[in-house]
């Protein structure tokens, strides 16, 4: 997201530097073109600030803190193994402008961080770093980023930009970078840790929710009953927000963040079981595939989409790739498709490719992103198909064959109602 945010902050009249370790990234920023082709109106916006002579980009991180009045920083904090955040980008990048970083400077941390870590963990490590003091000689403040990848522009043109510094001094000149750049409403928040707490609660909400959904999911497959049209009454009532089930939940933020909160407060069990149901969705898949087929050893199976959500070409935390992994290792032939990816992308996560409309012996399918391409498949395709699993509930009137059974999350072909407890009144 780091780009879009330089083009948009170019646009307002900003002279804008972008700071990378790639220079295959900084080279096409100099030559006026972005790297980010799915994002709309992007690669014009980087042309034109670039032809303006107000964007232009470095791999010298002192260098260009040091000509800045604003550094913002919005590179990746992952997890580990463990679950734990992964501070080594952050870390590095921090090293790498602190030394640029003068009387005056306000630095922004828009990267999503554990509440506290704006203070405690960075603030510190640049007074160290400086000799300045926060709040005083050196601003520090954090502004989460809250774009959805395919709406970056439209999202900085709408939605409130939160903003909470180490202080009221860090808070103002925050709030005032961003009331120049941004046409959004600007909301100064008491404090770095409530606008930290702020991102971390906005998606482990959704995540929550969508575990919600998920287990409603599974009731409605006991009962016999459609979840979307469950879903679609309950929210008719204007305080219901159901969101909707599915395979699973990519991407880098919703999978991620929750995590963040869970490594300061461990005793939150919700956000935990959260986690768990929606990370246990592609056992869904691979149960009702082995099922269907009496077995998965040898089984040839065919997943469709591997990126974490359709349309955008990142693999973050997608739900894919454990679920090739399951698959294969229950001995399955796994062949996958993703109108995103090539090949050899494809071969290096671990399935075989298949091309979009050529035979193929598969007897399962999984449809793991709900592409706009998915209901175009034609049944004809998989003479020996048995089962298709509708990860995204997208495919529920497509056309197959009497004998291929239809599973998707809380959807089902059937419309017997199976008989269901009543307690006595």
């Amino acid at each position: 997201m780091g780009l879009p945010l330089a083009a948009q902050f170019a646009g307002h009249g900003w002279t804008a530097i972008a700071y990378d370790i790639s220079e295959a990234v900084v080279g096409a920023i100099n030559e006026g073109r972005s790297h980010l082709v799915e994002e709309p109106g992007v690669a014009e916006l980087v042309a034109a600030s670039h032809a303006a002579g107000r964007l232009r980009a470095t791999t010298d991180g002192v260098a260009a803190a040091r000509e800045a009045d604003v550094v913002v920083l919005i590179v990746p904090v992952k997890l580990d193994a463990a679950h734990q955040p992964d501070y080594s980008h952050m870390d590095a990048a921090v090293d790498a402008i602190a030394g640029g970083l003068h009387e005056d400077s306000l630095v922004v941390f828009e990267t999503t961080l554990p509440v506290g870590d704006t203070r405690g963990r960075y603030a510190a490590r640049l007074e160290a770093a400086t000799g300045l003091r926060a709040d005083v000689d050196l601003f520090i403040a954090f502004s989460p980023e809250r774009l959805y990848s395919g709406a970056v522009l439209r999202n900085l043109a709408t939605y409130p930009k939160l903003v909470g510094g180490l202080g009221p001094a860090s808070t103002e000149r925050a709030a005032l970078f961003y009331d120049s750049v941004l046409d959004a409403e600007i909301v100064a928040m008491s404090s770095a840790e409530a606008a930290e707490f702020s991102k971390l609660a906005d998606t482990t909400y959704r995540d929550v929710n969508i575990a919600l959904a998920n287990e409603f999911a599974a009731y409605a497959d006991r009962v016999g009953v459609d979840i979307r049209e469950v879903i679609a009454a309950a929210n008719s009532q204007p305080y219901s927000h159901i969101h909707q089930p599915g395979i699973g939940v990519g991407g880098h933020c919703i999978p991620v963040y929750p995590h963040f909160l869970l490594s300061r407060a461990p005793e939150l069990t919700l956000v935990a079981r959260s986690r768990e149901v929606n990370d246990g969705q592609i056992r869904i898949a691979v149960d009702a595939v082995r099922e269907a087929l009496g077995g998965l050893d040898g089984a040839p199976v065919l997943v469709l989409g591997l990126t974490y959500r359709h349309g955008v070409n990142e693999l973050a935390y997608s739900r894919a790739l454990p679920l090739v992994d399951a698959l294969a290792a229950a001995g399955a032939r796994v062949s996958a498709f993703d109108p995103l990816l090539s090949d050899e992308e494809v071969r290096s996560l671990g399935a075989e490719p298949w091309m979009w409309g050529t035979p193929s012996d598969a007897r399962a399918i999984v449809t793991q992103t709900g592409d706009r391409r998915w209901p175009m498949l034609d049944a004809a395709w998989f003479p020996d198909l048995a089962i298709l699993v509708d990860g995204r509930n997208t495919l529920a009137d497509l056309a197959l064959p009497s004998g291929v059974r239809y599973r998707g999350i809380g959807v089902s072909r059937s419309n017997q109602i199976p008989s269901v407890p009543h307690l006595a009144s």
